[in-house]
């Protein structure tokens, strides 16, 4: 089978999407599939020569772009003329197409192309279907229905297959925009296992790594490992921390690439609650010193107001790490079913609760806790399960066995 994933960008700052297609496209290989993928990234960008398989970036070049141009509404969307017409004349060569995400001009771009090539294709939403953003950006959420009527609704009510990571997630999708007329499927999601890796086994080397990137860290630490984002519920943390950290020789670790203005906003509350010296923000952290995060922490926390998946959860739980996360984490219940950690509402109340309810853990619990987690880990959420599924559902489409 040959095989195209669209995608709007394949910058690691985008999160899970493009983690999981990074990782599922080893396990692909072996199982014999040649996988491309295309985006609109700018063909110069330096994530773009890093990038470790076939990669067409239809974007404009860095080089050739004024900055003041980027700020056009239509380049916030990610508009890239070259990207439909690469997929015009190039989507005849793939037996299946999977289209990652919704609302940008990769999605656009797909429905001008896919739905009268002839070749059949999915769409992987992500979450992005969730109701919590029209709740909560009510503005962003009439134009989306808007743009729902004539571009991601008519993607959708096409594609052979929409994908989902959970069950929970097709369910909170069902009515967010309407017509919603689709033919759906839940395939999971995962990721690699890092202990099978170089730079999570070798501890004292990821350790050191970790610790040379937060010099400061000198107490025990809660480590948040994500996008700094307002639906990560980070604000609620940082109030529940501060609730806690009286009574407890602990630092909190907020690790991840930021949105815009919004890690200011956060450090002014850390100043606000006299916790600014108990908490550290290290910005993006990958490779030897992700591991080293996360196997120096004692506990990991997601406090999301809305989380499709969570890749980072899986990998805490394979790393031994007790995982401390809100009941909008969408695999919360199979993390409850294995013991591996601890669930609360996402809320000030809710996330204190559960710092403190972890707190209150004997050593001895809280290594247990770990353990569960990891053997939950291996039981779903370990890629090779997840590309089993999805490869099972692509064979389907491909094969127009609907």
């Amino acid at each position: 089978m040959k095989r195209l994933q669209i995608i709007a960008s394949v910058h690691p700052a985008g999160g899970g999407p493009i983690e999981g297609i990074r990782q599922q496209a080893t396990v692909h290989a072996t199982a014999g599939i040649v996988e491309h993928i295309v985006s609109l990234d700018p063909p110069d960008a330096p994530w773009v020569a890093d990038f470790p398989f076939p990669l067409f970036a239809c974007g404009e070049p860095m080089a050739a772009t004024r900055r003041w141009k980027r700020w056009l509404p239509w380049r916030r969307y990610g508009y890239q003329p070259g990207f439909a017409r690469w997929l015009m004349n190039h989507v005849a060569e793939y037996d299946v197409v999977v289209v990652n995400g919704l609302w940008n001009y990769a999605t656009m771009g797909a429905r001008l192309i896919l739905p009268r090539s002839g070749v059949p294709y999915a769409v992987f939403t992500h979450g992005m279907l969730d109701p919590w953003f029209k709740r909560t950006y009510p503005l962003k959420g009439a134009l989306k229905q808007l743009f729902w009527l004539f571009n991601e609704g008519v993607l959708l009510r096409h594609a052979a297959r929409v994908l989902f990571t959970t069950e929970e997630e097709r369910i909170r999708a069902r009515g967010a925009f309407l017509p919603y007329r689709v033919r759906d499927a839940v395939v999971g999601y995962g990721t690699s296992d890092p202990l099978a890796t170089s730079d999570a086994t070798d501890l004292d080397s990821a350790s050191a790594a970790f610790r040379a990137r937060v010099p400061g860290v000198t107490r025990p630490y809660l480590l948040y490992l994500s996008r700094i984002h307002p639906k990560k519920g980070c604000d609620l943390l940082l109030d529940a921390f501060a609730a806690i950290c009286a009574e407890q020789d602990l630092d909190l670790v907020m690790a991840g690439p930021a949105a815009e203005g919004y890690q200011t906003a956060l450090r002014r509350q850390t100043q606000a609650l006299g916790i600014a010296d108990r908490v550290h923000w290290p910005g993006m952290v990958q490779g030897a010193a992700k591991w080293g995060a996360y196997h120096g922490a004692v506990a990991f926390v997601l406090p999301s107001h809305q989380e499709n998946f969570g890749v980072v959860v899986a990998e805490a739980m394979a790393c031994r790490r007790p995982v401390l996360i809100s009941d909008k984490v969408n695999i919360w219940r199979e993390v409850d079913a294995c013991g591996g950690g601890l669930i609360e509402p996402d809320t000030v109340d809710g996330v204190t609760r559960l710092l403190r309810r972890f707190l209150v853990l004997t050593p001895a619990a809280r290594v247990e806790m770990g353990e569960r987690g990891r053997a939950g880990f291996l039981e779903h959420f370990e890629i090779r399960n997840a590309a089993q599924a999805l490869n099972l559902v692509l064979q389907e489409v491909a094969r127009r066995e609907l």
